[in-house]
């Protein structure tokens, strides 16, 4: 069998201005960075944004495990599947970090015969656009560094330093720093911090900008300390918003892909769900929306991360209204979720599936909370027998929920046409009647309790000294109408990452609180969540190598 690197090594890469042309892109409006990879101009988004938008689906899974769920593989199988049925489709999706890659997850361009290629690319340096976000966020680290050499005119107190450095890897003998050791000129000595890329605010702020103009905005508004009076100092008064806005120029224009069968992919911008609120970029959604007849995006994680926060937060600031949503499982997670061990959930046991079923369910009943009709798609394995597959159908029908089999990794497009044509028949046959679980004027407090308890299925919420502390001055600033972005383990509807299946009986943890103020919306830190992660005892990076003809191996 091969592994999902060789299948997209062997794969025929289209000159990308062909498939540029097959949505009607024309040559003038692509930026090339080689053969297969190319930027929109800003030109030409200025053109589209006049354009009719055609359907947006979303999707998303049930909670990840170690038996794996395949979000990206359906997202990209059903793309494929849907331009097969004669479907003018686009596929918008998040760049990978490089942390996941060399860490546990290996890469993110989907997987087996439903993949984006040129997928060494795409998941390393791609078209730069990381780095650009990473030292956006360094220079405006450094400014304030300096600022407070230099005289401290702003007044900042040392001790109220929220802006934190950034490395796209992970590296946790990075959380907790200090620098500015040595002699008087080499600054001033004091605890930092850094955070991994893909869970900063300028990630944030990069991901729901509608422009430069709106970037740069965003970006002045971000607050980097406070100063003797308690009183916020943003990187505008830093006068820092000009260079970094400079540094990310070209990185905001999104990047244009294909997939093994030719598909048209949007990859742009890319934050954590588990810390950030996990959507490709607002610009690339739209350009999608603009270009095609169907947009299928994805958000990160299970439904209760990223779905939660691309209906939350996305959608609220953008103006989107998702059509449908696609809520991917497997037998296996289901299994896994029920108490049965990783070696064991290639055998048949259905006490298992119908204990953890559980974790699905919760997830149907939380999206059916924003109005928006369910297509449950199960991404298939070979150690599916047909009864698992027959209680889990029967389950979801009666629940009101669509069914059908994936079987992209497998078959690619042709592996998810059963999938595609129960979204089409969704669409025409299901209106989507959208709307946040929660009001823009409801306080912050209450908006973490409302996501804790409707979607995590908490009794309540435990806040932290510290935490309601940070509230009551988001309140005072005049933050209150921000959405709340919260940062918890993916692995459960819990805070807790042991707790599987559907958990109950428990409240969250909220151990801190703070404002970005930039990307619009209120931080809460469960739980033991961490903004900077570390590598496994087993990195991904140790079987990842290149070899003698210059080609890169072992990376997924």
């Amino acid at each position: 069998m091969k592994s999902d690197i060789e299948i997209s090594q062997a794969a025929e890469l289209k000159p990308i201005r062909e498939v540029a042309a097959s949505v009607g892109i024309p040559e003038e409006a692509l930026e090339y960075y080689g053969r297969g990879k190319a930027k929109l101009t800003e030109e030409y988004l200025k053109e589209l944004s006049g354009r009719p938008e055609g359907k947006l689906i979303l999707v998303t899974a049930i909670n990840p495990t170690p038996a794996g769920e395949g979000k990206t593989t359906t997202s990209v199988g059903l793309g494929d599947a849907l331009h097969r049925l004669g479907k003018k489709t686009v596929i918008a999706l998040r760049e990978p970090s490089l942390g996941p890659c060399f860490g546990v997850k290996g890469g993110a361009a989907g997987g087996g015969y439903a993949q984006v290629i040129p997928m060494e690319d795409l998941n390393l340096h791609f078209t730069g656009d990381f780095h650009a976000i990473t030292s956006a966020n360094n220079l405006l680290a450094a400014m304030l560094d300096n600022h407070i050499k230099q005289g401290n005119t702003l007044r900042i107190d040392t001790k109220r330093i929220v802006w934190k450095r950034c490395v796209d890897m992970n590296d946790r003998a990075l959380r907790n720093v200090v620098i500015g050791l040595g002699d008087s000129g080499d600054g001033i000595t004091r605890e930092d911090h850094f955070a991994i890329t893909v869970a900063t605010e300028i990630m944030a702020v990069f991901c729901l900008a509608r422009d430069m103009t709106d970037l740069k905005e965003r970006l002045g508004r971000i607050i980097v300390a406070y100063d003797m009076d308690k009183n916020p100092v943003t990187a505008k008064d830093l006068k820092a918003v000009g260079a970094m806005a400079a540094l990310l120029k070209d990185a905001i224009k999104p990047n244009l892909v294909q997939t093994l069968e030719h598909t048209p992919v949007i990859v742009h911008g890319g934050p954590f769900a588990n810390i950030a609120h996990g959507c490709n970029s607002v610009r690339a959604t739209r350009a999608a929306l603009a270009l095609s007849d169907i947009t299928v995006t994805e958000a990160g994680f299970g439904a209760d991360l990223g779905a939660e926060k691309f209906l939350d937060i996305k959608c609220r600031a953008a103006g989107l209204k998702p059509d449908a949503i696609v809520l991917v499982a497997t037998v296996r997670a289901l299994k896994y979720n029920g108490g049965v061990p990783k070696a064991e959930l290639g055998s048949e046991n259905l006490d298992a599936l119908k204990k953890g079923i559980v974790n699905l369910e919760k997830h149907i009943e939380n999206l059916k909370l924003y109005g928006v009709p369910v297509v449950v798609t199960l991404n298939a394995f070979t150690s599916d027998t047909q009864a698992e597959l027959d209680y889990v159908k029967s389950f979801c029908e009666e629940r009101g929920c669509a069914f059908a089999l994936s079987e992209v990794w497998e078959k690619g497009g042709a592996g998810g046409e059963a999938l595609a044509k129960q979204v089409l028949d969704t669409l025409e046959n299901k209106k989507s009647d959208y709307h946040p679980i929660y009001p823009d004027e409801m306080s912050p407090k209450e908006k973490i309790e409302t996501v804790a308890t409707k979607i995590y299925g908490a009794d309540g919420v435990n806040f932290s000294a510290k935490a309601l502390k940070e509230l009551a001055t988001a309140e005072k600033l005049g933050f209150s109408n921000f959405p709340v972005c919260m940062a918890k383990t993916q692995y459960s509807l819990s805070d807790d990452p042991s707790l599987l299946g559907r958990p109950t009986g428990y409240n969250i943890e909220v151990r801190d609180v703070y404002v970005s103020a930039g990307a619009g919306f209120i931080v809460a830190l469960c739980g033991t969540i961490l903004t900077m992660p570390g590598l496994p005892k087993r990195p991904a990076a140790e079987d990842i190598d290149v070899n003698e003809d210059g080609q890169i191996v072992g990376l997924f």
